[in-house]
């Protein structure tokens, strides 16, 4: 499937950039967004209870299925809050992109797209998931128990250099 590229753009204008850059050559690409999730080895994902309330966990993340995705327990704190509501950030520190992706997460129920993200982990974090009769299961662990694969499809992104003057927002 083919998902479109968002509009990169300067976060901050010249009325409201100082210290930022307005320099429209430092906008970065999307490309380097994607890079950023695919090469880091934790991320962190904020979610929202049924109350309202935040709740924030780190998470293993892979680029797969064109978006970030990732997994956790159904009964977890984050599968529940998922089950009530996918409106998700997920944030993840760079070498030299610290990125902040806005979005809503969905389960992965598609078998094909199941097998692309659990391939994705294999290859990332060597952790083979077992996709089965529309679930997903670690059967390396006592009693295989199951996991929830998660897509976030982005509605806005933002990228910060590491030279904390330049800022990307994407736009989707």
């Amino acid at each position: 499937m083919s998902y479109p590229t968002p509009r990169a753009e300067l976060l901050f204008s010249e009325a409201d950039a100082t210290p930022m850059s307005t320099d429209p050559a430092s906008v970065r690409p999307w490309t380097h967004a994607q890079a950023c999730v695919g090469e880091t080895p934790k991320a962190w994902l904020s979610t929202v209870r049924p109350d309202g309330r935040p709740h924030a966990m780190p998470l293993m993340p892979v680029w797969a299925d064109g978006a970030p995705c990732f997994t956790t327990r159904p009964g977890s704190r984050k599968g529940r809050n998922l089950a009530h509501s996918g409106h998700c950030v997920l944030t993840v520190a760079g070498a030299d992109l610290d990125l902040v992706i806005e979005g809503v997460a969905a389960p992965v129920l598609d078998p094909d797209r199941q097998r692309e993200v659990a391939d994705a982990f294999v290859a990332k974090y060597q952790w083979r998931l077992s996709p089965r009769d529309g679930r997903v299961y670690d059967d390396s662990l006592p009693g295989s128990p199951e996991y929830g694969l998660y897509r976030i499809t982005p509605l806005r992104a933002y990228g910060y250099g590491a030279d904390g003057r330049t800022a990307t927002r994407w736009r989707f």
